[in-house]
């Protein structure tokens, strides 16, 4: 039997959207595989940057790749436990919301997002790393 309990706890502030945790403070699993995703860039299957400048563009791409990768491994977006999120602008991620529940809602993951200077790829606005349980 798979268990999966997400966790927010009352003494720590729980940021909301529409009423709705964005991300919960830690996540329980039992019984399950564990999958550990590299970080995606918005590189489509060629290796070419999507959406230069375009953090939607990007943030929608990257979540295929983990879409793709997940697939690949035997496991789905609902699987997805944790992802480290690094972006070069902050405010254009926090016009993502809708594409962040599109791939990782409703049950959102625990999740760090770090904005930092630069991506291994010039063009790259967004890179997310992830980890994902699915059955034995």
């Amino acid at each position: 039997m798979v268990t999966r309990k997400n966790i927010n706890a009352e003494a720590i502030f729980t940021r909301e959207v529409d009423g709705k945790p964005m991300f919960p403070h830690a996540v329980s699993i039992e019984g399950k595989r564990l999958i550990c995703l590299s970080g995606q860039l918005a590189w489509d299957k060629d290796g070419n940057t999507v959406g230069p400048g375009d953090m939607r563009a990007q943030f929608r791409q990257v979540g295929e790749n983990i879409k793709a990768a997940l697939e690949a491994a035997g496991a789905g977006l609902e699987g997805i436990i944790k992802t480290n999120t690094y972006v070069t602008d902050m405010d254009a991620f926090f016009q993502c919301v809708d594409i962040r529940a599109e791939y990782f809602g409703p049950g959102f993951p625990c999740s760090t997002t770090v904005e930092i200077s630069r991506l291994a790829d010039p063009d790259a606005m967004i890179e997310i790393e992830a980890m994902a349980v699915v059955d034995s």
